[in-house]
């Protein structure tokens, strides 16, 4: 799916459109609104209570999905659309500044700095309103301030994805259960392909596609560094750094169990895997790691010093990861 504003949309610049106006939906986008609105249906619903709170969430995945998915603001899109009785308002936040969206108004403020940001979350707290807050991480590995814990009974989610070695510091500060979101898969960059050549002729259209998905077996399918030459050939640089650093035998411990499952770690060389959603406790998300592309899934063994061992392991991961351990 495409939505199109003619005002743009935030983070629009990471986005895989050559014009701010659209943002692409795939599944896993839409997966994350059916999760925040069931919350929200538990939220209004009139067994709640009063002493009722809100879910906290806060979306794991692999780093350079979120902004280019424009997860944040499709949020933000449903969450203005709904019912204004039950949701009176939508706070969006980046770092210090957040943008208050008043439904009842039907107006938006800008807080530039933390001072206003406090003052007004109190104000509406004061008033009684409803508020959801979607919070856009504005500097890597960083925290929400202070006053955005879950003292309020306010629904929240943070996105884009923290690092997923941060993830306990989030989960603490904000009593956040997590929400796991796969990467796109081919289909999905088949879709986007399309719509970005929807103009162009059914030769230019192959053509495009060819040039994608050979990046897209080398580097994995983050949009932004499929779609844009100066970010491929900068994320593949930085994917052969981050090979350099895996020969040693630490690189091991975080890469392989012996050839015989994917990597369950927090604390992977993030440039080479991917995350991917898996079984968990009952009414929790788990997460394990695989490799991010094809061409990866083939070379890392080399880099492990285990290429007999392990090289049709990764291999296979690498085709069918998601396919075999995607769940939910």
């Amino acid at each position: 799916m495409v939505l199109a504003s003619e005002k743009g949309w935030p983070y629009s610049r990471d986005t895989i459109q050559d014009l701010p106006k659209d943002v692409f939906v795939n599944w896993e986008v839409e997966r994350l609104w059916q999760i925040v609105r069931n919350d929200l249906t538990a939220w209004f619903s009139p067994h709640g209570g009063t002493d009722f709170k809100s879910e906290r969430r806060v979306l794991i995945g692999t780093p350079g999905i979120g902004k280019s998915m424009a997860a944040g603001s499709y949020l933000l899109y449903q969450l203005l659309r709904c019912d204004v009785e039950k949701l009176q308002v939508v706070a969006y936040c980046f770092g210090i500044t957040m943008y208050v969206f008043d439904k009842i108004t039907k107006t938006v403020t800008r807080y530039s700095d933390e001072d206003m940001c406090v003052s007004e979350l109190r104000r509406l707290r004061g008033h009684g309103r409803n508020v959801y807050i979607i919070y856009g991480v504005a500097k890597e590995g960083t925290p929400p301030p202070k006053h955005f814990a879950p003292t309020s009974g306010w629904g929240m989610v943070a996105v884009p994805f923290p690092k997923v070695t941060n993830y306990g510091e989030w989960a603490k500060q904000l009593k956040a259960a997590r929400i796991i979101v796969n990467c796109p898969d081919e289909m999905d960059v088949r879709a986007m392909c399309a719509w970005i050549t929807r103009d162009g002729t059914a030769e230019k259209k192959a053509e495009y596609w060819r040039m994608v998905k050979e990046r897209m077996d080398n580097v994995g399918p983050i949009p932004r560094h499929i779609f844009d030459a100066n970010e491929f050939i900068a994320h593949s640089a930085a994917i052969e750094d981050a090979l350099d650093g895996i020969k040693s035998r630490d690189g091991e411990r975080h890469f392989t169990h012996g050839g015989v499952r994917l990597w369950d770690t927090e604390n992977p060389p993030q440039r080479v895997v991917r995350v991917v959603r898996g079984r968990g406790e009952v009414g929790a998300e788990g997460f394990l790691n695989a490799p991010i592309s094809v061409c990866l899934g083939r070379r890392i063994p080399q880099y492990l010093g285990k290429r007999d061992e392990c090289e049709g392991y990764f291999f296979s991961l690498a085709i069918a990861g998601e396919e075999e351990y995607s769940f939910v």
